[in-house]
């Protein structure tokens, strides 16, 4: 506070120079200064909350689009009239990774200002603010170390470090745990931050100031990380962990969905939503939906299809004969189009043409199709736009444009109950994994608007929905929805697929040439980003011995708790 009536003090000396003394009184006070009782920390929160969930539109698109989004099968580019192949991102482009790690290593400065201004001795000392920043910092921690892997933690923010270490991810994940122990029992059974204007209310955009709810996501989070490190070499914590966590709340309601509702009005430059990018370039930096995430949704009957995609728009196409030595190619790519399209059920009419062209009639916004995931830069000419399912309009709703934008998931109900019944599954909880699992599918559906009776008949009637196979289908099936749930969140729907190995399609990699672009890894699923060169550049020595004790610095290098790593 000190600080803040200095520079009033200084603002008023200002304004009193050269002023006539009988003024004195008039002109020192200052008519619409704060006073103590109207400045709080909370007015300090709302930022650093937009900028991890919704940050500016520069890594929004890089990191988000480019990379996570489609590492997870959600989404594909590379269709004919895109600016890019769906290789994009498993090739490395400096430009691209350096967007996603500039963001995320930079981004702790604005939590951390938050937690000097409310830590003990702060300007605003509040110890409840103080815990919830501490479970903001778990939540960034774990997003930056799953995707990069070794990071800068615990000396990132020493002011006397200038190049901080870089910490294992079991380093990591150990201290985050602790640190959301602590915060939660800061919290205690404490509901809100304050009073007046201490209370962060609806400045803190992710739980509306409710102490309980951050309590939940905390140790909800808890069980993410625990049951994520478990099995990992050196993951001796985990255990205990989960069993700490599963005793404690958890999200289990529909009211504890923790996500962050967009701003209609704000820039694009202070935080993006998926319109920023759609509406902003045309055609060319449109995305597609993943074959993968398509046909799991179509054929299990899941109510949630058209909640997250649109038909295809179908119509008439004509895939043209090419030149030169890519004729030889133009049956097997012509055939293969055709099959996405007999895979989705799809009543087309293809037409061989006398100049070797192939005219395919398809039927206008009737059928749901994804783009397979990796499509090369030689098959492009066949990727017609029509042949896609794209977003729903919520997905990828432009501000102001009178429809509503999707609000930014942090971490839901329904992952809550599928993270209890993969404990359950794997003998570490004695809850009813079946339950716990059929929970976790409603709460997913119902926070996209899929009415009660749709669910009850997809439980009813679905075999995806029972968990009545081997230990390892039920967990294949856990993966699979709580892969489904987390669409629009690519970090996370990322790390499912490297943490369990499911969908298979997608952690199974490609190889034909002819069709998919193998990128940097010769068609194996991405384990992590690259560094970006800031790291090399700014800090080579700490870069240099994170690179020795992780593996190469490549998209390949599998992390600490990878699914590959544990079949070795």
């Amino acid at each position: 506070m000190k600080n803040l009536f200095k520079i009033f003090i200084v603002f008023g000396i200002m304004l009193i120079t050269g002023a006539c003394t009988e003024r004195f009184n008039e002109i020192n006070t200052i008519p619409d200064a704060f006073t103590q009782d109207e400045v709080s920390a909370k007015f300090f929160l709302t930022q650093p909350q937009f900028k991890l969930y919704a940050p500016d539109r520069y890594p929004y698109w890089r990191a988000h689009l480019i990379h996570v989004d489609r590492y997870a099968g959600h989404v594909c580019f590379g269709f004919n009239g895109c600016w890019w192949s769906d290789e994009l991102g498993y090739t490395y482009s400096s430009s691209y990774t350096d967007a996603a790690w500039d963001w995320l290593e930079g981004y702790i400065g604005g939590l951390d200002n938050f937690m000097k201004l409310t830590d003990v001795g702060g300007e605003f000392e509040n110890q409840y603010m103080y815990a919830m920043a501490q479970i903001m910092r778990g939540l960034y921690f774990q997003m930056y170390t799953d995707l990069f892997g070794m990071i800068p933690y615990s000396e990132a923010t020493d002011p006397n470090i200038t190049l901080p270490k870089f910490d294992s991810q079991a380093q990591i994940y150990q201290g985050l745990i602790a640190e959301l122990d602590e915060a939660m029992a800061t919290i205690g059974s404490e509901t809100a931050t304050g009073v007046g204007v201490d209370d962060v209310g609806e400045n803190d955009v992710y739980c509306g100031g409710d102490l309980q709810l951050w309590k939940k996501l905390a140790n909800t989070l808890k069980l993410r990380l625990a049951l994520r490190a478990y099995g990992a070499q050196g993951a001796t914590f985990a255990s205990g962990a989960i069993t700490e966590a599963l005793a404690a709340p958890l999200l289990s309601t529909a009211a504890d969905n923790v996500f962050m509702e967009k701003d209609n009005e704000i820039s694009q430059w202070t935080a993006a939503c998926y319109g920023d990018v759609w509406y902003n370039f045309g055609l060319g930096s449109n995305w597609t939906m993943g074959k993968t995430l398509i046909d799991a949704l179509r054929d299990n009957n899941d109510p949630r299809l058209l909640f997250y995609a649109q038909p295809a728009a179908g119509g008439t196409v004509t895939l043209a004969y090419p030149d030169g030595p890519e004729q030889a190619f133009h049956t097997k790519r012509v055939d293969f189009i055709c099959d996405v399209l007999d895979d989705a059920g799809v009543s087309y009419v293809r037409t061989d043409n006398p100049d070797n062209s192939v005219t395919i009639e398809m039927p206008e916004n009737a059928y749901y199709v994804g783009q397979p995931t990796r499509l090369n830069g030689k098959i492009y000419p066949y990727v017609a736009y029509e042949f896609f399912s794209i977003p729903t309009e919520e997905v990828i709703a432009a501000k102001n444009s009178g429809t509503d934008i999707r609000d930014e998931l942090v971490m839901s109900t329904a992952e809550s109950f599928f993270l209890q019944a993969e404990a359950a599954v794997k003998g570490l909880g004695s809850g009813n994994a079946q339950n716990l699992y059929q929970e976790g599918i409603r709460q997913a559906m119902a926070l996209w608007g899929v009415g009660s009776g749709d669910i009850e008949n997809f439980i009813d009637n679905e075999d995806i929905a029972l968990l009545d196979g081997t230990e390892e289908e039920n967990l294949e099936k856990i993966a699979l929805q709580r892969w489904i749930a987390s669409y629009t969140d690519g970090f996370e729907g990322f790390a499912i697929v490297r943490d369990m190995g499911y969908p298979a399609e997608l952690y199974d990699g490609v190889s034909d040439v002819d069709i998919y672009g193998l990128g940097d890894i010769n068609g194996q699923y991405p384990e992590r980003m690259r560094y970006g060169n800031r790291a090399a550049n700014n800090n080579p020595t700490n870069y240099a011995a994170a690179v020795a004790a992780q593996g190469t610095d490549v998209q390949d290098t599998p992390l600490w708790w990878s699914k590959q790593l544990e079949s070795k």
